[in-house]
C-alpha cells in the first residue's frame, strides 16, 4: 500500500472527527443559554406592526417589542439580532423549529392553538381589536358590516374574531397591505389589534369601534427552551420592577400603561 493510500483512511477519519465534534455545539450566551448563533440573541419579526414593531426612516425595525427584546439580549450580554419574516411562520412554530431565530415577538396573542406549537413568556400587553374605517363612512361597530369586506392579517386572533362574527373578509399577510387595502378602497373597513390601528387614525380614516377581547401578547420560544424562557421571563420581571417597562411603554404607546398591563 502507498503512502497517500494509507494517508487517506487517516484523513478522513480526522475530518469526520471534526465535522461531529462541530455538528455537536450548541451556541450559547455568556450564561449559558442556548442560542441559535454565538453571542446572539436572533429575533424573528413582521412589520409594519406599529409600535411594536416597524421599520423607521433609517431603515431599523424599531418598536415596543424590540425595545423589550433589546433588554432580554442586554441581560444576556449578547448581540440582538433581527430577522424579518411571515407571521404565519413565526406563529406556527416553523421559524424556532427551523433554528432561524430564537424569538419571535410582533404583538403575538397567546392562545391555546399557539401554545401547541411554542412556548409563551409571561404576558406584556393586554390588546383589543379594533376597527378601522374611512372617515364619514357611518360604520360604529359589527351591525354596519354587514354586505361589506373586511381586510384581516392572515393566522391573527383578529382574522377568528371576524370570521367567528360572520364578516365577509379578505386576507392579507401584514398590516401594511389591509392599510392601503382600505386606502383604495379595495375593503370597506380593517380588523386588527387596537393598539396598532392607533397611529393610522388621523385625516381620512378612523378608529369607529373597540372590541374587548382579553387577549394579551407574550414572547414566543421553541417548545421546550427552558433556559431561554426563564431568561425572557427574569427580564420581563426585571423591567418592570425598575420602570424600564413603563418608560418604554409610554414612549411608544403614548399613555402609561394601566395596573393590569404593567404587573402582566
Amino acid at each position: 500500500m502507498n503512502t497517500a493510500a494509507r494517508l487517506a483512511p487517516l484523513g478522513l477519519a480526522a475530518l469526520l472527527a471534526l465535522t461531529a465534534c462541530g455538528s455537536g455545539e450548541q451556541a450559547t450566551s455568556a450564561s449559558g443559554v442556548p442560542l441559535v448563533s454565538e453571542g446572539q440573541l436572533t429575533v424573528c419579526v413582521n412589520p409594519p406592526f406599529e409600535p411594536f414593531a416597524y421599520t423607521d426612516s433609517s431603515g431599523e425595525v424599531v418598536g415596543l417589542d424590540m425595545d423589550i427584546v433589546n433588554e432580554v439580549a442586554k441581560d444576556l450580554d449578547v448581540e440582538l439580532v433581527t430577522k424579518v419574516s411571515a407571521f404565519e411562520t413565526m406563529q406556527s412554530g416553523t421559524d424556532l423549529d427551523t433554528g432561524s431565530c430564537d424569538l419571535v415577538t410582533s404583538g403575538m396573542t397567546i392562545t391555546p392553538e399557539r401554545e401547541a406549537k411554542l412556548d409563551f413568556s409571561k404576558p406584556y400587553f393586554d390588546a383589543d381589536q379594533g376597527l378601522l374605517v374611512a372617515a364619514g363612512s357611518g360604520i360604529t361597530g359589527v351591525d354596519g358590516l354587514a354586505g361589506k369586506t373586511v381586510a384581516v392579517q392572515q393566522a391573527t386572533t383578529g382574522e377568528t374574531w371576524a370570521e367567528e362574527n360572520g364578516l365577509t373578509v379578505v386576507q392579507f399577510e401584514e398590516l401594511g397591505l389591509q392599510i392601503k387595502a382600505l386606502e383604495t378602497g379595495q375593503v370597506d373597513a380593517v380588523v386588527n389589534d387596537i393598539a396598532v390601528l392607533g397611529p393610522y387614525a388621523s385625516g381620512d380614516l378612523e378608529v369607529a369601534a373597540t372590541f374587548p377581547t382579553g387577549e394579551q401578547y407574550g414572547i414566543g420560544v421553541k417548545t421546550g427552551s427552558t433556559e431561554l424562557l426563564a431568561a425572557v421571563n427574569a427580564t420581563l420581571d426585571r423591567i418592570r420592577e425598575d420602570g424600564t417597562y413603563d418608560a418604554l411603554y409610554t414612549a411608544r404607546i403614548g399613555t402609561a400603561p394601566s395596573t393590569a398591563s404593567s404587573e402582566g
